[in-house]
């Protein structure tokens, strides 16, 4: 059976045609031949055909502004209209694999894996509860494109996929193809590059869209699909909660001073107000099913108990309900649950005063109906809401408020001060004991609603944490009850944020605690002291206490971000591993329960890659079925921006969860050799040599200013957050995000490979024979889940590297600095794709046939971009308009490169 009319091929060819036709039309015949010239000419010299590419730089360096802008401006839409027609094949094919039943990664197939193993319906059920993934989106500024450009392309994608999917006469075809093409000229129009900062709130809406509009309808169908599995093999298995969505946008306040509490308040409003207007929309179309003749059915005791409550407690309602639905008594209740949803965001009285009531509800219609053998339509109209209401409750993603230590511990000490308490003074046990004895005792020691004078950040802070009380008691203690600490190295880090809460009545101990409070570890310092920073807080008073109230879980972040670029790659990959199993160690021994949050990116060097590979590769030890991981910038686009791709998304992401889980039931200690792990140790440390060694080479920060378009980037109205810490200019003060937003430009992604060369061939003089050396190297990555994936993930940032254009970055530098590090970058690049290949045994760097394919469509198209680019970097003045097409440049390449930082 035909799933399909269109191939990837069809779509590209006639897109790009009808680009072309807008070009031409709205610019000139002489600006579509000039794309052309310049199209061609990459492509020739990417096939052979041309030796070099100084066709392609003279006609670059001819153009006049206006003729950039153009071009610049032609490839960006092309890649934006590429991306649909891949993101549509990407459809396509997991389509076609389900109806052929060759898809990996599936339900169906671990199930059966499980029986085979001998798996029983009790084991199966106690798995499932142990798992729960909850996708923390971030307003990280990684999304280069404008709203306004991702709504017109989803509009163009919706098209594609009628003509691909529905079966349809001439006209019907004929009509499609003029919306699309009504589109891409209106696309052609619209301004690509933000001529304003988002705030805050745009960052938060953004985020609310993909919730709103994708994740809240595939919810349903992605349990429907695993109940529909499991009920084949099992009789009597109840599939628990399994997800649970958050956010930071709108919350996360580390260095971005425009999160204000206002900010967080409005977020909160907002999000609860959409997804109570979803469930009223949902409980409509549930009424139109549910019109069951009363006089017919025993809807039963408790659907009836819960009925008649209703019809108490709104007595005017009543009778004009009855009316209106007369023997229909799911309609009534129906009807009545709607009216309770409008009393939520309003002043009037009989309002749900959180989810758990409105899904008790859901749950007499649901078993009223079963009892009455409507198990069909129970399945099909009720429980995808109540998986729903389970997945979203009343908050539609929980937010993580998140700030840096630093701010704490000022706030702490000014208010401190206030009391005559010198907090500044006090060594780290003084510190300790000090807030331990604090929280532990009735009487606040400071009023955060009423600070007296102090400086703006401990305002702030102290603002933040009065305001969490407000929250948690108008929008319930789960819509906000997590705060994570950025750059915590020390336990008493952790009290201070308890310590606030304490005083502002959000923790009332030994009776309440509401909230978890998270260490991020991300320095080399955090990391290496796990233990003292973790075992303190576990051995202290005030902390067990808290900790025994929120279930005697303990959630840590993991920094992939700085840890990577303070350590690079390989380094930093092996540190996070080792800290893994060490957490995991220190909350055995405490009988504490882990919950790693990985602070992951969107690129290889940022923790990127696929997510069920990387759940797959995690230690034994450190998977105890919950996991939380951050999901940022165009990642949330790609993941979650198509309802297909999403529900495939969360697929993968359970199956490898509930695998991992199984895994680690099966053998709690991951087996390593001694032999693997000594190799990995002589790498990492020989790797993280040679990276600091550059960072911290003299001129190196020059270099960098001078061959990538940091500069530019720095000052793109990507996100609400500075791209900076200070003002200073040094790698450490730089974020990751544009550091590898950076060199990814550049087409030179050092944060993903550089000194994995090096690393691996000081393990390979370090042996006595290197070809056995490689040999173990060869059983590492067919053998040991983590060295395969580090290793596939940097292969993929060396085979999205192109050395020849990084040559053309490098020449903007001066001779000097240029001499001093692209060769040395360039071998280490070489020396790994050759190391990478001899390992996993690929001839190709990428071992995905669909990202090589994707990669030999695209390079030809990004050439003239990054030449353009570097045309206009080394021109020591540029005009307002070279100016907009520079920052346009930016967004061309990353649509063509499909990743920023």
């Amino acid at each position: 059976m035909e799933l399909h009319d269109r191939s990837v091929r069809r779509d590209v060819r006639e897109l790009g045609a009808l680009l072309g036709d807008v070009l031409e039309a709205q610019t000139s015949t002489e600006s579509f031949e000039t794309v052309e010239e310049l199209r061609t000419n990459a492509i020739s010299y990417r096939e052979g055909e041309l030796d070099s590419r100084s066709p392609l730089r003279e006609r670059i360096a001819e153009l006049s502004p206006d003729e950039a802008s153009v071009i610049a401006r032609a490839f960006t839409v092309y890649f934006e209209l590429i991306n649909l027609a891949e993101e549509r094949e990407r459809v396509r094919t997991v389509r076609h694999a389900r109806q052929e039943q060759t898809l990996e990664d599936t339900f169906e197939g671990t199930v059966s894996e499980l029986i085979e193993q001998g798996v029983t319906e009790a084991e199966l059920e106690e798995l499932l509860d142990d798992v729960l993934i909850e996708p923390t989106f971030t307003a990280h500024p990684t999304e280069a494109r404008r709203g306004t450009v991702k709504a017109k392309l989803r509009s163009i994608a919706d098209r594609i996929e009628e003509l691909d999917e529905r079966r349809l006469t001439d006209r019907e075809r004929t009509a499609l193809w003029r919306k699309i093409d009504a589109e891409v000229n209106s696309l052609w129009g619209t301004r690509q590059v933000r001529n304003r900062r988002p705030e805050p709130a745009d960052e938060a809406l953004n985020v609310q869209w993909y919730l709103e509009n994708t994740l809240f309808d595939v919810i349903g169908e992605t349990y429907r699909e695993l109940e529909s599995v499991v009920d084949k093999e099992f009789d009597d298995v109840d599939v628990p909660k399994l997800f649970e969505f958050r956010s930071w946008a709108g919350s996360d306040r580390d260095g971005n001073p425009f999160v204000t509490p206002e900010v967080t308040t409005e977020t909160l409003s907002r999000q609860r107000s959409v997804v109570v207007e979803k469930y009223r929309d949902e409980l409509k179309v549930l009424s139109a099913a549910l019109s069951q003749d009363g006089t017919r059915y025993d809807t039963g005791a408790a659907f009836t108990e819960r009925l008649e409550a209703d019809r108490n407690r709104f007595p005017g309602l009543a009778p004009e309900i009855e009316t209106r639905y007369p023997d229909e008594p799911y309609r009534q209740k129906l009807r009545f649950m709607r009216e309770r949803l409008d009393r939520v965001d309003d002043v009037r009285p009989g309002e749900y005063n959180g989810p758990e009531a409105f899904l008790e509800d859901l749950d007499a219609i649901h078993q009223s109906l079963v009892d009455n053998g409507g198990q069909a339509v129970a399945a099909e109209f009720v429980e995808p809401l109540r998986r729903q209401a389970s997945t979203f409750g009343f908050a539609l993603a929980s937010l993580d408020v998140r700030d840096h230590q630093e701010n704490h511990t000022e706030a702490v000490a000014e208010a401190l001060e206030r009391q005559e308490i010198d907090y500044r003074d006090l060594d780290e046990e003084g510190r300790i004991e000090l807030l331990t004895e604090a929280i532990l005792q009735d009487e606040p020691v400071i009023d955060p609603g009423d600070p007296g004078l102090i400086s703006e950040t401990a305002k702030r802070v102290l603002s933040r944490f009065d305001k969490l009380a407000d929250w948690q008691e108008e929008y319930g203690i789960q819509a906000i009850d997590t705060y994570c600490i950025s750059m915590t190295e020390e336990s008493s880090h952790v009290l201070e944020v308890l310590f606030l809460a304490d005083q502002a009545g959000v923790v009332a101990l030994p009776d309440h605690c509401g909230l978890d409070v998270v260490p991020l570890l991300e320095t080399e310092y955090a990391l290496d002291g796990a233990e003292r920073i973790m075992g303190r807080l576990f051995e202290n008073e005030a902390y067990a206490q808290a900790l025994a109230l929120r279930g005697n879980t303990q959630e840590v972040m993991l920094g992939y971000s700085d840890s990577n670029k303070e350590n690079g790659f390989l380094a930093a990959n092996w540190s996070l591993y080792r800290n893994q199993k060490r957490l995991a160690a220190i909350t055995d021994a405490y009988d504490v329960d882990l919950r790693l949050f990985h602070g992951r990116g969107g690129s290889i060097s940022r923790g990127g890659g696929p997510m069920n590979e990387a759940l797959l590769a995690l230690p034994n030890e450190t998977v105890t079925g919950e996991v939380k991981f951050t999901e940022q910038g165009e990642a949330i686009a790609e993941k979650y921006g198509n309802p297909d791709i999403a529900e495939r998304n969360l697929e993968q992401m359970l199956d490898a969860q509930v695998r991992s889980r199984h895994r680690a039931l099966e053998e709690p200690v991951e087996p390593v050799e001694d032999g693997w792990r000594k190799a990995m140790q002589t790498m990492a440390d020989a790797a993280g040599e040679a990276y600091r060694d550059l960072l911290e080479a003299e001129g190196f920060v020059q270099y960098f200013e001078q061959a990538t378009p940091i500069t530019v980037i720095e000052d793109l109205n990507l996100g609400s957050r500075p791209a900076s810490r200070t003002d200073e200019r040094t790698v450490e003060d730089l974020r990751a995000i544009p550091w590898v937003f950076s060199w990814t430009q550049s087409r030179c992604i050092l944060p993903g490979w550089y000194s994995l060369a090096s690393g691996i061939d000081a393990y390979l003089e370090d042996a006595d024979d290197e070809e056995a050396a490689i040999e173990t190297l060869q059983e590492m990555h067919d053998e040991w889940p983590f060295f395969r994936t580090t290793l596939d993930n940097a292969a993929v940032a060396l085979a999205r590297t192109d050395m020849e254009i990084a040559t053309e970055y490098a020449d903007l530098a001066d001779p000097e600095l240029r001499e001093e590090f692209f060769p040395h970058l360039r071998d280490e690049y070489e020396r790994a794709s050759d190391l990478v290949g001899t390992i996993t045994g690929r001839e190709s760097l990428e071992r995905r046939e669909w990202l090589e394919g994707s990669l030999e469509r695209r390079n030809p198209y990004v050439d003239p971009l990054n030449l353009l680019q570097v045309d206009l970097l080394d021109r020591t003045h540029r005009t307002p308009e070279e100016e907009r097409t520079l920052r346009l440049t930016v967004n061309g390449i990353a649509a063509g490169m499909k990743n920023t930082g």
